[in-house]
């Protein structure tokens, strides 16, 4: 194949750039790796581990890449990694294109495979089961935990959703997921077991037939009876993926209702550990604790959430219009953010503009800690220091891949559950067990009981169309 020319010799010959060899010199492309059977699982500190393993991703050349060099391609599209390192990898045939090694200065045009063999590193995730709720000859019913993406998708692949039950049932089984659930959101799923059944189901959400209702563990205490927010929301920064209430938003309607509040305890200290679930020591809830910042001293709510709308984090965004954000939410319940007051009633952004909120979120990305979330100052302090670990120290024999840290509670956990899913004609509903963050603390009382929807659908009123 033939590799990019800088410009013709004086003799008239073709000259290559001086770090781009002869083709003859080129290295064979590695070959795709296999897909590995069993998955290569290792289960360790209450977390799913996946040996690090070679894999071939693959790209068509895209538009907007045609008659651009390679690696000009990569450094501006795909900047997890160094130039140093991607020009390596074409030379060595590491990165190739139409299963052929063409060195960095290879000019991309319309049809070419892109492929990029790779040392992947996966992060780790919980080693709770994806439990079974029901189970049929079309759909499984599953009980989702925390902290596990859906679909293989960025760093994630084998530690997924779909790629777990692949691995527990056989290789023929195909997963097909029927509704969404955020990574670090836990609870309800449906997963069918053919096409059909993914289609009709999938419809049924689409038409509106199927109802859904979420808990939360929300800030302070949380107004008695129902609770109607139809606040419209807006898409502020599609690359962060960060919404808010606007006037100019789309429609979103949520009814809630508040389950259980417990006031802070006195207790000045507690002990450390945590019991992985909760995020919290055993017995106390976060915000019992010194605050740093005036929002740690209101306690929190179990609270029922039904959302009407299907907007792009409605819950997450309606509570925290509300004043009662997820308490361990790490963008919507950030004071660092936010400010003290964390956006309540901010419809017109007059406490905080669009472009301040995006300003502070791009420098502290979406895993720092919740500021309203009040931690021992030790372990907060823990938490930095852990953060400085990711950035240093080792790294991977194979690759040179910067090794991080195992994930903490903010990274595999988002106080919110999908807890009931129910067919609006009564056909069929399903439950799923709490979760441990939604449980009293020691020596509270149990909250009330789910009942049924029928209360929050009649606040619901009639339904928003599109």
């Amino acid at each position: 194949m033939a590799v990019s020319l800088r410009g013709p010799s004086p003799s008239g010959a073709s000259r290559r750039p001086p770090d781009d060899p002869p083709q003859s010199d080129l290295p064979l492309p590695l070959p795709a790796p296999r897909d590995y059977w069993p998955r290569p699982y290792e289960f360790e500190d209450g977390l799913r581990r996946v040996a690090p393993y070679y894999y071939t991703y693959n790209t068509w050349c895209k538009e907007r890449w045609r008659g651009r060099e390679l690696l000009e391609v990569f450094r501006n599209e795909f900047r997890n990694k160094s130039l140093e390192y991607y020009r390596a990898a074409m030379l060595s045939g590491e990165v190739s294109v139409n299963g052929k090694t063409v060195g960095p200065h290879y000019i991309l045009k319309n049809g070419d495979l892109i492929s990029h063999t790779t040392h992947r590193h996966e992060p780790p995730v919980t080693a709770d089961p994806v439990s079974v709720i029901h189970e049929d000859d079309d759909m499984v019913v599953i009980n989702k935990p925390s902290g596990i993406p859906v679909h293989p998708a960025g760093r994630y692949h084998y530690n997924s959703v779909v790629e777990i039950m692949k691995s527990e049932r056989g290789p023929a089984f195909t997963p097909r997921p029927c509704n969404r659930l955020d990574r670090l959101t836990s609870g309800i799923m449906f997963v069918a077991k053919h096409a059909k059944a993914a289609e009709q189901l999938c419809a049924q959400i689409s038409e509106r037939t199927v109802r859904k209702e979420y808990v939360a563990r929300v800030i302070g205490k949380f107004p008695d009876g129902e609770t109607v927010c139809d606040q419209p929301i807006l898409q502020i920064s599609p690359k962060l993926g960060l919404n808010r209430v606007r006037a100019n938003g789309k429609a979103a309607r949520t009814v809630f209702k508040r389950l259980a509040y417990y006031p802070p305890t006195s207790h000045p200290r507690g002990p450390r550990h945590t019991d992985g679930q909760t995020g919290e020591p055993p017995g106390e809830p976060a915000t019992s604790r010194p605050k740093r910042g005036g929002r740690a001293n209101e306690g929190y709510s179990i609270v029922r959430c039904l959302p009407v709308t299907g907007r792009t984090h409605q819950l997450r965004v309606h509570l925290q219009f509300l004043g009662h954000p997820i308490q361990n939410d790490p963008i919507y319940a950030n004071q660092k953010v936010w400010g003290f007051d964390l956006g309540v009633n901010d419809s017109e952004g007059t406490l905080n503009s669009d472009e301040d909120v995006i300003t502070r979120l791009s420098r502290m990305g979406k895993d720092q800690v919740a500021d309203a979330v009040a931690y021992y100052d030790e372990v907060v302090d823990d938490y930095y220091k852990k953060m400085a670990e990711k950035m240093s120290g080792e790294f991977c024999d194979v690759c040179k891949t910067p090794l991080y840290t195992d994930p903490g509670d903010q990274e595999l956990s988002l106080w919110l559950h999908s807890v009931r899913y129910e067919d609006a004609a009564g056909a069929w509903s399903y439950v799923s067990p709490l979760p441990t963050w939604a449980l009293p603390p020691e020596g509270g009382s149990m909250p009330t009981p789910l009942g049924g929807l029928e209360d929050l659908v009649r606040a619901a009123g009639e339904a928003i169309i599109d």
